[in-house]
């Protein structure tokens, strides 16, 4: 192949990054894709229309959101294993933001409104035009900042909700919906005795039968059985007859064409909230993403992620969608169920339409205690114990910031959670690089080219009146007052600094230096550089601080540099080679 039709390839992958799993579809592959496919469109289907309630839309909405979006994100995202659709959080966001739209006194006539309606779907252009140039513009590399940390206490605390969210169904209580997570236990508590033990029965067997397939039949579809299982006692107990929930009927209709308002009013109004709803649905879908990623072992591209995020927002406003995002619950789902390529969500989404059109009535037999044994499995399964522990003895500072972003998502609003972990990230690495690390060397006695070594490694004494040093970390803004303070509390009036470890200077930290040199001389000593690296020797030379350090102090050679910092001083150099 030559260099033209490698380039051609690349536009070709790029455009349509789904060229690059098509490859890897084989008979076993569609077969996994098809069951995990089918597992997930059932399980999104309560879900979907809770959440449609929660952002104040019709329930069919809900079901919409997770048709034509999760095609497009399958087809234009990154990941194998993200499903897209309808999210809590994001759910959440639309509704609060919207409903401060609605004019004084109709705010109970404006909810679920066509004018409500309206609003939504062209928040989600909106949002989704965002996401798009974000990514086109190559701001994926903005997840880098949601450390890995981030995302094993976000994902943590996102399980503990799933399963708090899914206890009263377990139990078949009933828990005013939009209460906080501590509200929700202390009313699970009270409701103890009203515990529908039916209920309870039906959901502990459900997910018995899932664990029983995962470990004995570990290729059989466990999650699409159990369901199938737990619908067959409900049928034959009467369902109703023991008060057990069944999932509601579903009209039986494909998501109609829809029109977003391109009115310049409107998007004035939406524009801000769009903005944040943009934001929280990238941070969810790549941190759901790279979650999984560590499990299955595979990159993400954060710009194509963005891209096809966009893309599905963009798309789904047209075709009756409010702003979908990546779903924990659904993610989960589809990895745990042997999902190979995105294929999966591609043959979820068809499955939800086709369950929509054809089976609309068989939904209703689905007992809802039954879908959450399952969601407490895979809550459970979204939690790492393995990189818990991992992290909780590599670094003490790392777990802090898992344990203040769990502890986030269970009693902050979600949308803020993942935030709070990043700053807390920044905070930590900024207070790190602030204060590099400062190593007192000399050369090695026992080396026969004496290299400069630690002293503490081998508890060399030091030059009288010269002090060698490393500085582990950049001389940026952040860090200067530091290795100012440091630099002058050493009395020696030569100063040597082995420059290996400075990989940046910027021009508050080349002006320290400049000022260092400047005081050192005035106390009849030096300040003297040896291996400087070119793009700080470019910042020092470009901002005119050379002068001031002088270009006979900088050295390429730290023999060189000894040996000169001791003839200038009229002495001879002891042991060095």
């Amino acid at each position: 192949m030559n260099r033209y039709d490698l380039f051609a390839k690349e536009i070709w992958v790029t455009l349509f990054p789904f060229l690059n799993w098509l490859p890897l579809l084989n008979r076993q592959v569609i077969l996994n894709d098809l069951l995990a496919g089918i597992t997930g469109a059932i399980i999104v289907l309560p879900q979907g229309i809770a959440y449609a309630l929660i952002a104040g839309l019709p329930p069919e909405y809900g079901l919409y959101a997770a048709i034509v979006p999760a095609i497009i994100a399958a087809l234009f995202g990154s990941s194998y294993h993200l499903i897209s659709g309808p999210t809590v959080a994001m759910s959440i966001v639309v509704f609060s933001t919207l409903e401060t739209l609605a004019p004084a006194g109709l705010e109970a006539e404006f909810i679920g409104s066509p004018a409500f309606i309206q609003l939504a779907l062209t928040m989600t252009f909106l949002a989704g035009l965002i996401q798009l140039i974000l990514g086109i513009v190559r701001f994926g590399t903005l997840v880098n900042f949601v450390s890995h940390s981030v995302v094993i206490g976000f994902t943590a605390g996102a399980a503990v909700l799933i399963a708090t969210g899914q206890l009263k169904n377990v139990l078949g209580v009933y828990i005013p919906r939009g209460e906080s997570f501590l509200h929700t236990w202390i009313d699970l508590f009270h409701a103890l005795p009203q515990t529908n033990f039916a209920a309870l029965g039906l959901a502990l067997s459900t997910l018995l039968v899932v664990m029983i397939l995962k470990k004995c039949c570990p290729r059989w579809p466990g999650m699409l059985l159990a369901m199938i299982i737990g619908s067959l006692i409900a049928f034959f107990i009467g369902a109703e007859a023991y008060n057990i929930s069944l999932v509601p009927a579903i009209p039986a209709s494909l998501p109609p064409s829809s029109a977003p308002d391109f009115s310049i009013s409107v998007i004035r109004q939406l524009a801000e909230g769009a903005l944040a709803v943009a934001l929280l649905g990238l941070v969810e879908a790549v941190s759901i993403s790279r979650s999984v990623a560590s499990r299955s072992q595979q990159m993400i591209e954060g710009n194509q992620e963005f891209i096809g995020q966009g893309l599905s927002n963009m798309a789904g406003s047209f075709f009756s969608a409010y702003v979908s995002s990546g779903s924990f619950t659904r993610t989960g789902v589809n990895y745990e169920a042997g999902a190979k390529t995105p294929l999966a969500g591609i043959f979820a989404a068809l499955s939800l339409a086709l369950i929509i059109l054809l089976i609309a009535p068989l939904t209703a037999h689905i007992p809802i205690p039954s879908m959450a044994g399952i969601l407490l499995l895979v809550a459970y399964n979204l939690i790492d114990f393995h990189h818990l522990k991992i992290i909780y003895r590599a670094s003490k500072s790392e777990f802090i910031i898992l344990s203040v972003t769990f502890l986030a998502t269970l009693f902050l609003d979600l949308e803020f959670a993942i935030y709070v972990g990043v700053l807390l990230s920044l905070i930590v690495y900024l207070n790190k690089t602030s204060k590099p690390n400062i190593v007192s060397l000399m050369p090695d006695p026992d080396d026969p080219k004496q290299h400069l070594i630690n002293i503490q490694k081998k508890n060399l004494p030091e030059y009288p009146e010269l002090k060698i040093i490393r500085i582990d970390g950049s001389l940026f803004f952040g860090a200067v007052q530091f290795i100012a303070k440091s630099l002058q509390q050493i009395e020696k009036p030569h100063v040597l600094i082995a420059c290996e470890g400075i990989n940046f200077i910027d021009v508050a930290g080349a002006e320290m230096l400049a000022n260092e040199a400047k005081r050192r001389r005035a106390m009849g000593g030096g300040l003297y550089f040896v291996n400087l690296k070119a793009n700080a020797y470019h910042v020092i030379v470009n901002g005119g601080y050379i002068q001031a350090i002088q270009t006979d102090c900088l050295f390429t050679s730290r023999t060189e540099a000894i040996k000169t910092i001791f003839k200038r001083q009229g002495k001879i150099c002891p042991n060095l080679v």
